[in-house]
This record gives C-alpha cells, structure tokens and sequence, in this order.
C-alpha cells in the first residue's frame, strides 16, 4: 500500500476497456472530471462500512438491486421512483422476517458500463466494436454510434449527480415512511395469485405497526419509521473515470472514490495481478468481488489477502453467482476456506448472473424459479457449513417490464416481446422481484433462528 496511488493502476494489465480513438479528448474528460464535486461522501461510506460489519457479523442482512445497465435514453424521475419503491417493499418484508436491520445499496447512480463477452460483435456481416454501457458508445449498430466517445463520462456522471439527488430526497423526505410502504405491499397482495399466501404477512405488519403507534413510536416521534437510508453502487470498470472521482478525506488522509458508496469487481476483472484489482485495493470504499465457477480457492485467499489485508470486517463483501445447478456443489469449497481462515467477510448471493439463457423466440432471459433454486441453495450451503447467508443483489426494475420468465404471473417466452425494455440482460420486474423477497422471507427467518 505505500507504492499505491490512484493512477498506479496504469502500470499494469488491464481488461474490458474501451478503445478511444481520440486519447487528448479522453484526457481532457478525465481532468474536468476530477475537479467536479463528489457523487458521494466519506462520511456516507463509512456509515456503509459499519452497516455491511453487522452484515458480516450476522446482525443485518444485505439486499442489492437495480439495473443491469442504467441508460441516457430512459433517464426520468419516475423510472428511479418506481425502483426506489421496490426496494424499499422488498427490504420491509425481509427486515420483518428475519427481525433484523436490511442494509439498502442500489445498483444505480453510476451503473452504466458493461463487461462484454467479446470486443466486437457482427450482424448482417458487418462487424462493429461491442456495445459497453451508455458511458461508453451507443446501442444502435452502426459505425458512429460505436465509437467509444469520451463526453459520455460527462453524461453519466451528471446524470448519477441528479439521480442521487433525487435518492436522497424520497429516502429523507416521506416517502419511505413504513406505513406508505406497507400500503404498496398490500396493493401487491390484493393482486397476486398468491395472494392469499402472502395476506399473513401483511397482517402481521400491519400489526406491529398498529402496536408501535399505540406505544407512541409514530413517523412524527420516530425518525426511523419516516426515513431510511440507501447507498449507491456500480461496477468499477472504467478506471480513469473512478481515477478522477477518487478523493483524499481531509479528515482522515485516506483515498475514497466518491462515485459510489460500494464498488465491486466483476467475475471477468479480478485476476489479482490486474488494473481493477490493484485501484480497489487502495479505495476505503467497501468493496464486493463476483465469484463464480471458475474462482478457485486459491484465487479466493489471494484476493482477500490483497483487498482487505487488516480484515476489517464490512470491507470485502463476496458476491457468489454460481448458476442454480452448480451452487451447492461450487459454494461450499470457498464457503469452507473462508471459514478456516478466519476472515471475515459478507456473503451475498447474485442468482441472476449464472442463470441466464437463450429463449427459442431468441431473447436473453433467465427463469423465476431458476433465480430462487439458486437463493435457496445459497442458503442451504451456509447453514450445511455453519456460516451466515448475508445478502442478495438482483438485477431488477420497478418498471412493468416482461424480461424474465415464470414467476405468479407466469411469464412466458412467447410473452416476452411484450416488454422487453433492457438494454442489456434481462431485469426482474417489480412484481417478481417483491415475490422473490416472500420468497425468501421464511428461508431468512429460518437462517437467522427466529
């Protein structure tokens, strides 16, 4: 850690960039960006770190979500109010199962750039470099939309200051009251084929609710019950944009990268002797790592030697996207090696990533039913090896989108040119993503002993 400094990532290999055919003009881009006022804050992020060590220590539980890839075209209030919503209903029902705190971190406000499989792809014979995220090039396929422009940088990064704005306003200003929120449970209740099932639950609430008002604990007297906190996060791909958000804290002298609260690594730029690798390691910011098949052990202890040294609790959270046929065969290994190390860590849950498939219409999609096989095999593993199962990370939307199939409504293939709005994988819609949370809510109680 002495040798790093926010640019020492330059010196060695990296992956999954970009290739700018006008590096003055990226430049240029890099250096307005960093005297541009942070996205967030070294307060905030630490108030993230001590939530995700209760996580870690089994007092909290985790729940991540937003978009696949945040777009410039769909920008607008309602889309992040709608998402904002869901999570909000998803955390009550499990911050009532599991009778703990739900730390909130949204995929949002800085979620534009994607990993891609390969650097170009062809259609109609013609081959153009790969679509990577709005902050990068356009989704339309022709030569000029797919030059990697660098004032995108400068449109995602207001675009996240106006999202963010908007994030702090509804968490602080009402709008997450709990009675507010449980009135949209009981909406989707009254809807759901399942309804009947989930009408417990939502008594129950309601009750608890009516008992801390008669106690005297109303949204007036009792901040917590008004308001709730929610964090940002994305994957840090493009490193001269986090390069230029990265901020020394005048308070305690050390770097955080104030794009983000939480930053993660994905399953395709985590070779331990690579450029992501080497920048995340230096940030205060609390990081995740995607682990998936190919993660060995020893990848897995190299790692968590390298980006939490001093194992700090709240700092490394392991986010395992295995596929739903290969969790309980490929978790346990790492579950168990971690354990015997003694470090500690978060473990979350990403079923999304692992189980997406090619639908016979042609679209990219990904089962409701392989999603929670996934969850619950998550969850099996932790509670076979002793340890605790904290957090998921969904890719969703609130928006009535037809991405992904099955669930109460049962989306079909045939259903899924309905709506099918991503710009890049497939997203749960708000309905499934709340069903998912009931899902679940047993398995968590269950986790937790309660």
């Amino acid at each position: 850690m002495q040798n790093w400094t926010p640019n020492s990532w330059r010196n060695l290999p990296i992956v999954q960039q970009p290739e700018y055919p006008d590096q003055a003009a990226l430049k240029q881009v890099e250096e307005t960006l960093s005297t541009m006022p942070p996205l967030v804050f070294a307060g905030e992020i630490r108030n993230l770190q001590s939530h995700l060590a209760e996580v870690a220590n089994g007092n909290a539980f985790l729940l991540q979500g937003g978009d696949c890839a945040e777009s410039f075209a769909e920008f607008n209030a309602n889309k992040i109010r709608d998402t904002f919503q869901v999570l909000l209903q998803m955390a009550v029902v499990l911050t009532f199962a599991g009778s703990c705190p739900v730390v909130k971190i949204g995929r949002m406000a800085g979620q534009f750039a994607k990993p891609r499989s390969a650097a170009t792809e062809t259609s109609g014979g013609i081959e153009l470099p790969s679509y990577r995220g709005d902050i990068v090039n356009g989704i339309d396929f022709t030569a000029e939309s797919r030059i990697a422009d660098p004032e995108r940088l400068l449109q995602a990064y207001h675009q996240s200051a106006s999202t963010l704005n908007l994030l702090r306003a509804f968490a602080q200003g009402g709008f997450a009251d709990l009675h507010q929120v449980h009135r949209w449970n009981q909406g989707f209740v009254d809807k759901s084929p399942l309804g009947e099932k989930y009408q417990h639950l939502a008594t129950q609430i309601d009750q608890a609710l009516a008992f801390m008002e008669a106690c005297g604990l109303t949204s007036e007297t009792t901040p917590q019950i008004h308001e709730t906190s929610l964090y940002t996060s994305h994957e840090a791909l493009l490193l001269g944009y986090e390069e230029a958000l990265t901020r020394k804290d005048s308070i305690t002298d050390q770097w955080y990268d104030c794009s983000a609260h939480m930053l993660w690594i994905g399953d395709r730029t985590r070779q331990p002797d690579h450029a992501h690798v080497e920048f995340l390691k230096g940030i205060q910011n609390p990081i995740g790592v995607k682990v998936g098949p190919t993660t060995s052990t020893d990848d897995l202890i190299r790692l968590m030697d390298i980006l939490n040294p001093d194992n700090i609790p709240g700092r490394l959270t392991l986010i395992a996207r295995m596929g739903a046929d290969n969790i309980e065969d490929m978790l346990p290994p790492l579950v168990r090696t971690v354990k015997s190390e003694g470090r500690n860590v978060v473990w979350s849950s990403d079923p999304m990533h692992g189980n997406t498939i090619k639908a016979s219409s042609g679209y990219k999609t990904r089962s409701v039913n392989a999603i929670l096989q996934e969850m619950k095999g998550f969850f099996q593993v932790h509670r076979a090896e002793g340890t605790y199962a904290g957090g998921v990370h969904f890719e969703m939307t609130g928006q009535n989108v037809t991405e992904c199939i099955g669930g109460a409504y049962q989306i079909t293939e045939e259903g899924l040119a309905d709506r099918y709005d991503t710009f890049c994988d497939p997203r749960l819609n708000g309905e499934q993503a709340l069903e998912l949370a009931f899902l679940i809510a047993d398995t968590l109680k269950e986790a937790r002993g309660k």
